[in-house]
């Protein structure tokens, strides 16, 4: 929101939409709505604003929950195999969560863990 405001004020100086959208990297159309934007409803129409489309499932407390069972032997939760595979992990947290996850999901969450 603060790079936007910086780009509507250079905007509202008097410089060109064109040369504030090359010099900040934004695209010329957005800058342009923004612009917009705050003539009609002031500083607060620069926040983003809500995307449409179903809300993540993964959820920051169900991230950490999945970091706590990577960390415990997949043997105790009834595996038959002694490392933890994507599915073994969605499986398990469905089953203490009630959260039904693919695997992918649970692979993203493990690939974007340091």
């Amino acid at each position: 929101m603060f790079r936007r405001a910086q780009a509507v004020r250079e905007v509202v100086k008097g410089h060109r939409l064109q040369t504030v959208s090359d010099t900040l990297h934004f695209t010329y159309s957005a800058l342009r709505k923004w612009v917009h934007r705050f003539a009609h409803s002031g500083v607060q129409s620069l926040a983003d604003r809500p995307r449409p489309g179903r809300p993540p499932t993964m959820t920051c407390a169900l991230a950490h929950h999945l970091d706590r069972l990577v960390d415990h032997d997949p043997l105790q939760h009834g595996s038959s195999h002694s490392q933890w595979s994507c599915q073994e992990l969605a499986t398990v947290l469905a089953r203490q969560t009630g959260v039904q996850l693919s695997r992918e999901s649970v692979r993203d969450v493990l690939k974007k863990k340091p």
